[in-house]
């Protein structure tokens, strides 16, 4: 089930997520570029993807995402950090979650000073 798609403004796909549900979780795929504006609909989208997850666990999936700017990764450690997990084998997923997480760490590090 395709959730959102988003286009520029010549009309072509930038950010496509797509639903995946399993028993055990709900997994939004992301395929494209996760650049603003369309990662603050990422956010949008996993609000409307948390309801009715009944025990399931949220999962977003970055492996087929070609670029990811630093807005999306913003909005990437905002839902990490409000406990969504994020699905990473390709080399720039793997390399952003990373980042993302030494950013988290160093956050909980400031907090706790």
């Amino acid at each position: 089930m395709r959730l959102a798609l988003s286009s520029d403004v010549r009309g072509s796909a930038v950010l496509k997520i797509s639903i995946l549900d399993t028993a055990k979780q709900r997994r939004l795929v992301l395929e494209g570029r996760l650049v603003e504006p369309w990662a603050a609909e990422l956010t949008i989208a996993c609000d409307q993807a948390s309801a009715n997850l009944h025990g399931r666990e949220l999962v977003i999936d970055l492996n087929n995402l070609m670029a990811i700017s630093h807005d999306g990764e913003n909005t990437l450690l905002a839902l990490m950090n409000a406990g969504i997990k994020l699905r990473c084998r390709s080399v720039l997923a793997k390399r952003v979650f990373k980042q993302l997480t030494v950013r988290a760490r160093t956050r909980v590090q400031e907090v706790a000073s």
